[in-house]
Parts: structure tokens; C-alpha cells; sequence
């Protein structure tokens, strides 16, 4: 029985080591602003501080202009002196308090976003991590969020503050001087225009230049991770230079990105300039010719200072945000992307309804397709690797992992898949926890579509140790407690012994609290095999996926975890993927498969005499 459409196959991807596209949603400013608005209060405040020190600054230029006019009439300054002296300090301390505020706002941005973008991306389907590379993530957390940051430190709150300053000073210079107030506007005029043109190249530019960096990021990650294979190809040199070629790439981005910011900064200084020199020369003019005072003079010059000074911040704050929103587009570009559970209320609706079964796991004619995986083609066939992989939009983008798969696995018993490589066996467990949903069929556990099923109640049911066993960095507690954190250290000890790792204990002074390494570097394969296993039996849950779980075990720890196993697995269901057929011979059910087919079920004795590829296998392996 068939009720799925192809939309629950698995989302598009690209092959491996191919980069996804990286063009993006473009952030706009509204996308930024629930960013701003989780911070209201604080900014709330900045901005009153703002039009405070505004106020401040704009009354220096009334206070200097009347203390040239007393001066120039002989009278006493009667402490007008004091009082601008108090107006300096008293706009000094509020611009460092604001400058505090926006630190730490800024900072706030970065958590804030860095929380949503961890929170989107460890829920994203398994696809998406097939498509993406681990550097790319890891930068737009890290160097993607730290440029929001820019967006309140270098300008647009002290920007709000700066257009009151601006208009003030704008007035103020308007009622001393309209001829001088318009020769500067003309001035100002060219320099926004020039500002606003080249602020959406600046946007473009960004978002490149952080595309570079996460392509540096994903290359240093892989070689870091690689690093004992690559050394012992001798490929160190050619790593070297593969990476180097990333960090050009985005230096030259970067260098991009100052060219165009190079062409923005100083504008607020040519236009000052320019402004000076117009203002300067035409007033002395018309103070030569009496229709302006030396006082008026003075203080239109130190309005059109306070006037270009928030017009450099809204310069600078032009340039900051649409670098941050270039970053943000990244950010966006996961955060709209759909999570592993958010269609699962439609998928639901088109489960099949519950039938009765003695079976724990049953396939009905499954089929699984790899959907868009176009074939690769490398720009240079014979230096090119992985990740200069090129995809040609017209090649055949289906692969068909599972031809329609049927079988069940009884309750408390072990079935064990075996066939050749790229049969499809580590498919069928990552269809069982719903790592992805089939193309065809159903899958059901207990009698009941596994669509229907909530994942985390169905995970909890269900105990997996991958065929790579990774190990997590961190001590052998925290990796033991992954998935049973109430388990106590005497469960842990006990679990430990079960698959012989006592000895891990035991040379290290630290016992449970023994660092494991990144990726479990200071253990053994053998070790991380075991480790993995024994995470798995302390949750003890009700089935065991376990693929490949004892290849890289010696005969004597192969022995120990098979009877750890026996014990932990009574009463439980054991789905059990082995390329050495001597560890599941005594299996109460052999699944034999070849090129996504099943092409044989029975026990090992039946399966000799039935099935010509389990035969051959068998002999192969000396167990005929």
C-alpha cells in the first residue's frame, strides 16, 4: 500500500563536496529590525541620550557665538565660560554612557541571532547537512553574526540622535545665513547621492566576501579534520595550497569591499572640506561687506561642523548595514529554511491508518530516491577535488536507492541486513529513525506509519550506533550520558565494563572524566566503536539499529560485545547491518540484499541453500 507522493522525498542535493548555491535570499532592512526591536529598552534609552546630547551639542555654537559678542562689546562673560565648559563635559559623558549601551546592545544582537541560528540549523533536515559543508555553517555563526554587531556600534542608533542634530543645525544656519546654508546644501547633496549609489555595491560585495570566508572555513575545517590522512598521502603541500587559494578568495573579496568603502569614508571629509572652504570664503566676503557678523560667522562654521559630523555617521551607518545585511542574508538563507519537523503535520494527514502487527519494524514496498544529485564534473579532471566540483544543470538528477523493499523485523528478535556495499542497507536505518521519509511505501513500527509518529517519541524508541561511531569531544561521561542524561556513574562504569572499555577507565586518573578528543582522537577505533555501542545500551531502548557495529572490534572484543549485546538485547529488537556474515549467522532472520532489492529471507542454513548471492558471500567468508 502506497500513500506517498513524491514530495516527501528527500530534499535537493547537490553530491557530495559540491557547494550549494550561495547566491541567497538578500536580507532587507526589515528582516534586521527583530534583531534591533529584542533590544527596544536599551535602545530606547540610547536614543534619548542621543537627542540629550544632541541638545547639548547644539547649544556650544549659541554659547561661543554670544561670548565672541560679549567680548566684542567689553562687557563680563558672567560665567558663560563655565557654563560651555559644563555643556562639553556633560555631552562627553553621555556619549561614552551611549557608546556603553550600544556595545552591549551590539553584543546582544550577536547572541540573539547566533542563538537563532544554532537553534534553525541542529534542527534543519539530515539533507541539508549532505548539501552543506561544516565550515560554511560553523563561519556563519561565528563571522556572519559579529557583523551585525556593526550595525549599533558604527552608526545607526548615534545616527538617530545625529538628524536631530543635523536638522537643528540646519535651522540654526538657515536663520543666521539662507545664501551660505544653500551654497553647503549643494555641497552635502553631491556627496549623499554619491553615498546612496555606491551602498548598494557595498551590499553585493559583503555577501561575496562572506560567501569567501565560509568557503575558507569549510577548507580548514576539512583539512584540520583530515589531517593524519593527509599527511600520510604526503598531500600536505597540495592541502596547503588548496586552502591558501580560499584565503586569497577572500582576501581579494575583501579588498573588494574596501575599494568601495575607501570611496565612501572620505566623501564625509571632501564634503566637509568643501563646505569649509565655500562657507569660509563667501562669509568673508559677506562679513567684509557687512551683511554678517564675525559671531554669526563663527557660529554658522561650527553649525555646519555639527551638521557634517551626523552626516560622516549616516555615511558610516550606510556602509555598516548593508555590510551586516549582506551577512544577514546568509543568516536568513538558514533561517528560512524549512525544519526537519515543520511539514510533518501535512506528512502526517497522508499516513496510512494503523494495522495490526506482532512485527516491530515492517517495510511495504519501499522505494527511496535520492532526488536531484546531478552528476559532477571537475574543472580540472586531474587537479581538481571535491570541492571544485562544477554541476551540469542538464545531467540526470535521480538516483534510486530502494527498489521496493518489503520485510519485517519480529519483536525481540535480531534481524541482520547483509549484501554488498551500496545495496542500500545503511539506507533502510536512516528510514527507520527518519533521517528522511521514503520516496514510496510505508514503514511502520508496531503496526502503525512511522509519518504519524512525533520523531522524538519515535528516536526515543529506538537506539542507533552509526557505522563511523562517532564520538563527541568531551569526557567519557558527557558522550555515555548523551542519550540517558539521568544515568547515574555507577550505570556508566557498569555499561563500560559490558563492551570491555574498563582499561579507558582505569589509565586515567580521571576515570569518567577523562577527555575523549576531538572526534575521540585519544581512543582507538576499536575503542570509539565500543564507546558508541555502550551510549547506546545505557538508554537500553526497546530497538537496536546497529550498523556495522563490531567491524573494527579484534575477535576477542567482538566475543565481549556480542554477549553485552545478547544480554542488553533480551526481550529487545536487534536490526543488525554486518559485512562479516560469521556475527549474524545466529540471527533468527537474514535479509539478503543487492542493488536495493531484497533477494532473500531466511536463517543462515536456508540462505545457503536459496539465495546464490548469500551462498557466494558464505564462501567467500569460509562459513560453507
Amino acid at each position: 500500500m502506497s500513500t506517498t507522493t513524491r514530495s516527501n522525498a528527500r530534499p535537493p542535493r547537490r553530491g557530495f563536496g559540491a557547494r550549494p548555491d550561495t547566491s541567497g535570499p538578500r536580507a532587507t532592512f526589515g528582516q534586521l529590525l527583530p534583531y534591533l526591536l529584542e533590544h527596544r529598552r536599551v535602545l530606547s534609552v540610547v536614543i534619548v541620550l542621543s537627542v540629550l546630547g544632541a541638545g547639548a551639542s547644539l547649544a556650544q555654537p549659541l554659547l561661543v557665538s554670544q561670548v565672541i559678542s560679549v567680548v566684542e562689546a567689553g562687557n563680563s562673560l558672567q560665567g558663560l565660560v563655565w557654563l560651555l565648559v559644563g555643556l562639553v563635559v556633560v555631552s562627553g559623558l553621555i556619549s561614552g554612557y551611549q557608546h556603553y549601551l550600544l556595545q552591549r546592545t551590539g553584543e546582544g544582537v550577536v547572541l540573539s541571532s547566533r542563538r537563532r541560528l544554532v537553534s534553525r540549523m541542529l534542527n534543519l533536515p539530515i539533507s541539508e547537512f549532505d548539501l552543506r559543508r561544516t565550515g560554511d555553517l560553523v563561519s556563519r555563526v561565528g563571522s556572519d553574526t559579529t557583523l551585525l554587531r556593526a550595525v549599533l556600534t558604527q552608526g545607526l542608533v548615534e545616527a538617530i540622535g545625529g538628524s536631530l542634530t543635523f536638522v537643528g543645525a540646519l535651522i540654526a544656519m538657515f536663520i543666521i545665513d539662507p545664501v551660505l546654508l544653500g551654497l553647503t546644501v549643494l555641497v552635502i547633496a553631491v556627496s549623499v547621492v554619491t553615498v546612496v549609489t555606491l551602498s548598494r555595491r557595498i551590499r553585493v560585495a559583503s555577501r561575496k566576501a562572506q560567501d569567501k570566508v565560509g568557503d575558507l572555513a569549510a577548507s580548514v575545517e576539512r583539512s584540520i579534520s583530515a589531517v593524519r590522512t593527509i599527511r600520510a598521502a604526503g598531500a600536505t603541500e597540495r592541502e596547503i595550497a588548496e586552502v591558501h587559494k580560499d584565503a586569497e578568495g577572500a582576501w581579494l573579496m575583501g579588498i573588494s569591499v574596501a575599494k568601495i568603502s575607501a570611496l565612501v569614508v572620505p566623501i564625509a571629509g571632501i564634503a566637509l572640506q568643501v563646505s569649509f572652504l565655500v562657507v569660509l570664503g563667501v562669509g568673508g566676503f559677506r562679513v567684509a561687506s557687512g551683511e554678517l557678523t564675525v559671531a554669526n560667522l563663527v557660529a554658522f562654521i561650527l553649525f555646519l561642523f555639527l551638521m557634517i559630523m551626523p552626516l560622516g555617521q549616516a555615511f558610516g551607518a550606510i556602509t555598516s548595514v548593508n555590510q551586516a545585511l549582506g551577512a544577514l542574508g546568509r543568516i536568513q538563507e538558514i533561517i528560512l529554511l524549512p525544519s526537519e519537523t515543520e511539514r510533518d503535520a501535512d506528512i502526517a494527514r497522508e499516513a496510512s491508518a494503523p494495522v495490526p502487527s506482532d512485527d516491530a519494524i515492517t517495510f511495504e514496498d519501499v522505494r527511496f530516491t535520492y532526488t536531484e544529485l546531478p552528476v559532477e564534473k571537475a574543472d580540472d579532471a586531474a587537479s581538481a577535488t571535491s570541492d571544485d566540483a562544477v554541476i551540469d544543470p542538464d545531467l540526470p538528477r535521480d538516483r534510486t536507492v530502494l527498489h521496493g523493499v518489503s520485510f519485517s523485523a519480529p519483536k525481540g528478535q535480531r534481524t541482520a541486513l547483509v549484501g554488498p556495499s551500496g545495496a542500500g542497507k545503511s539506507t533502510i536505518l536512516a528510514l527507520i529513525e527518519r533521517f528522511y521519509d521514503p520516496s514510496d511505501g510505508v514503514i511502520r513500527l508496531g503496526g502503525v506509519d512511522l509519518r504519524s509518529l512525533d520523531r522524538e517519541a519515535l528516536r526515543a524508541q529506538i537506539g542507533y550506533v552509526e557505522q563511523d561511531a562517532p564520538v563527541l569531544a568531551g569526557t567519557l561521561r558527557e558522550n555515555l550520558k548523551l542519550g540517558a542524561p539521568d544515568a547515574t556513574d555507577a550505570d556508566c562504569i557498569r555499561v563500560l565494563a559490558d563492551v570491555n572499555l574498563t582499561e579507558v577507565l582505569e589509565r586515567n586518573p580521571l576515570g569518567l572524566g577523562a577527555p575523549v578528543g576531538e572526534s575521540g582522537v585519544m581512543l582507538s577505533g576499536g575503542e570509539r566503536q565500543r564507546l558508541a555501542i555502550a551510549r547506546t545500551l545505557l538508554a537500553a531502548p526497546p530497538i537496536l539499529l546497529l550498523d556495522e557495529s563490531t567491524s573494527s572490534l579484534d575477535g576477542r572484543n567482538e566475543q565481549m560485545l556480542r554477549e553485552a549485546i545478547d544480554a542488553v538485547a533480551e526481550n529487545r529488537t536487534l536490526i543488525v547491518i554486518a559485512h562479516r556474515l560469521s556475527t549474524v549467522v545466529d540471527s533468527d532472520q537474514i535479509i539478503v540484499l543487492e542493488h536495493g532489492r531484497v533477494v532473500g529471507v531466511g536463517t543462515h542454513s536456508e540462505l545457503v541453500k536459496s539465495t546464490p548471492l548469500y551462498t557466494e558471500l558464505a564462501k567467500h567468508q569460509l562459513l560453507v
